[in-house]
């Protein structure tokens, strides 16, 4: 059976894609559109059409089980072509997501409407692609060349609204989707079919000086991705030629880009992503209901975490020691959703009932309904144990309690607990209401119910969930400690911070490791080396230049001082204190200095990494390498184009 059917109205034709969950175009769903207008297109009693989808959404994608295999026609760009050239006005009907080949097929349709909630995008960049079925040229002879180029290049999806003030969209729905495209098809099925995009000029091109700005401002944003450069060269030239070479030429540039290392590295963490979190033993199992949400301290990860839940639509109560600090903790929520108020992403409707879903209080009894109950105090042992011992005896027995602990056992922690098996670990990643990564980390003794309750949490705060066993760092900070222990190495052997970072950079990290724990502040770091020094092998090679720093009051970015020097816009600056510190540990300890290439420098972290990943995995602490490539991309800032450390060995 077809997943495109077609329905007839008076004279209006209804054509229904229905292939769930994203409706892709799959072969099946191309054949479908095709015969379909070829039907429309001979039935003199049909005097126009609307393509719709079923479900919740419109096409949003390709289906992924082509790829890699021969193409099937009619193939995409094909199909688009002949929806151009159909004799009677075609209007795409648009909700939820039009990602891809959807807009691809959109702009393929004589008009467009939207729902007021629907969000359309090109994100082809992710996959280190760029559009192949004409969305580089079709998209900038229908919206401002600058708008288009910004779409294709970032991959990010714009709303209804931006859609129709741009000129991508004719009309947003505020009622009943189908109705106002059948109001439209009414009011233009006696027209002539609008000009094909293809035919038409680019709008508002820019002259060769705004060229060379806006491709010096996408190569700068890629940093060392090709595909959004590749875009943007492709958009210049099929704004500068006819527009079937331009087809040709997107074409080309498409299969040239989908063959490449990048692509095959950001389609494989793409893939691993939406995998990782399915564990098969969770399969079958129900979590349990969500409605309110505790959190044990109200600081910085605290405040953050509270932030996430909130927005997400749970009720928050968090606890504090005392009345100032739970209004300091609410000071820091408010600022978190200040910023999306401005930013759009809140009204203030919205923003409004967000605080008020929220409750501060010093009583731990005030969590006597809470499902979930997540602690973000010190790190400190018995510090943690004071505060599952008031939860044991305050929260409902159906109650998941919650560690976001960095490094310490939530075994030991787990024990203490009069429920043992309801305690797990949520290693969330600062700012919490903004990063998407969360180790979700399994004790000896967690039940099913409370880890199925864990990644079906992390899912509905949109962030990528990653199974972990317990370990001193779980998978990343333990990946973190070892690279970092590598990089003190070089500092001793003959690098300098900026060095180290420098490479770093270069390769495609944000920032490199130093300017990081800067960043963090480097007390974190020096209170876990404490923590560790009694257990710590004294034949194992010891780097002090992070202690040196701390005990000389240098805690990093927050006070201006650390490996780096800051100045008053906090902008880092190398500082000879360091290196000369550096330099003088070497001197001290007989060390003969030499000079260490950026290949180099990279090529040692990406061992160590890669070295103590192995251990996880031969540990169980990570269920796949794939998990262990999704932590160091989306809590490391390692590359995402090159798809972490165990890929990048594993594709040689």
């Amino acid at each position: 059976m077809s997943p495109v059917s077609i329905a007839i109205e008076n004279d209006i034709a209804v054509i229904t894609i229905d292939n769930p969950p994203i409706n892709a175009t799959s072969h099946a769903v191309r054949k479908g559109i095709w015969d379909a207008i070829e039907l429309i297109d001979r039935d003199d009693t049909i005097r126009a059409a609307i393509l719709t989808c079923a479900g919740r959404t419109f096409i949003a994608g390709a289906d992924v089980t082509e790829f890699g295999k021969p193409p099937l026609d009619p193939i995409l760009p094909d199909l688009i072509i002949r929806m151009e050239q159909a004799t009677k006005p075609i209007i795409a009907a648009i909700h939820g997501t039009a990602l891809g080949g959807g807009i691809e097929v959109a702009l393929g349709c004589h008009y467009r409407v939207a729902s007021e909630t629907a969000k359309l995008g090109l994100p082809e960049v992710n996959l280190g692609l760029i559009p192949g079925a004409g969305g580089t040229v079709r998209l900038p002879r229908l919206i401002p060349v600058a708008e288009a180029i910004t779409m294709i290049t970032s991959g990010k999806p714009i709303t209804a609204r931006k859609a129709h003030d741009i000129g991508l969209i004719d009309e947003i729905a505020h009622g009943d989707l189908l109705s106002t495209a059948k109001t439209l098809a009414v009011q233009i099925k006696d027209a002539p079919c609008p000009v094909a995009l293809m035919k038409r000029a680019p709008v508002k091109a820019p002259d060769d000086t705004a060229w060379d700005g806006i491709i010096g401002g996408v190569t700068k944003k890629a940093r060392g991705q090709d595909a959004p450069i590749v875009a943007v060269n492709t958009i210049r030239g099929s704004i500068t030629s006819n527009a079937k070479t331009a087809l040709a030429t997107e074409r080309e540039n498409f299969v040239r880009l989908r063959d490449s290392d990048q692509s095959k590295a950001l389609r494989h963490i793409f893939f691993a992503e939406r995998s990782v979190a399915k564990l098969p033993e969770l399969k079958e199992v129900d979590p349990h209901p969500i409605r309110i949400v505790g959190v044990i301290g109200g600081g910085i990860m605290g405040a953050g975490i509270a932030t996430a839940a909130l927005l997400a639509g749970y009720a928050v109560v968090m606890i504090e020691r005392d009345d100032a600090a739970c209004d300091r903790g609410l000071e820091t929520i408010k600022h978190h959703l200040s910023g999306s108020l401005k930013r759009g992403l809140l009204n203030q409707e919205k923003y409004d009932r967000l605080l008020g879903d929220f409750m501060g209080s010093t009583d731990y009894a005030a969590l006597s309904d809470a499902d979930l109950v997540i602690e973000a105090v010190f790190e400190d042992m018995s510090v943690k144990h004071d505060v599952f011992g008031q939860l044991s005896r305050h929260c409902k027995p159906t109650a998941v309690l919650a560690s976001n602990t960095s490094y310490l056992d939530i075994n030991a922690i787990a024990d203490m607990c009069a429920h043992p098996g309801r305690v797990i670990g949520l290693h969330f990643f600062s700012p919490a209401h903004i990063m998407k990564l969360l180790e979700v980390v399994r004790t000896a003794k967690a039940d099913a119910k409370s880890l199925a309750t864990a990644f079906a949490f992390a899912k509905r705060l949109g962030k990528i969930a990653v199974p972990t066993g317990i370990c001193d760092g779980f998978i990343g900070n333990r990946i973190m400690s070892a690279y970092r222990k590598h990089c003190e190495y070089m500092l001793e052997d003959g690098a300098l911070p900026h060095d180290i970072d420098r490479a770093m950079i270069a390769f495609g990290f944000p920032m490199g490791l130093f300017a990081m724990q800067d960043m963090a502040g480097l007390e974190i770091s020096w209170a876990t080396r404490k923590r560790l020094a009694p257990t710590r092998d004294p034949k194992e090679r010891y780097v002090a230049l992070g202690d040196y720093l701390c005990e000389m009051g240098r805690l990093g970015k927050k006070n201006g001082l650390g490996w780096y020097r800051y100045d008053a816009n906090g902008k880092a600056e190398t500082d000879p204190v360091v290196d000369e510190l550096v330099i003088s540990e070497s001197l001290k300890k007989g060390i003969t200095r030499r000079i260490f290439t950026d290949a180099e420098i990279i090529k040692t972290i990406l061992r160590a990494m890669q070295t103590e990943g192995d251990k996880i995995l031969s540990e169980g602490i990570a269920t796949s390498p794939d998990a262990i490539d999704v932590v160091m991309i989306n809590g490391y800032g390692f590359p995402r184009h090159k798809g972490g450390p165990m890929f990048m060995r594993k594709t040689g």
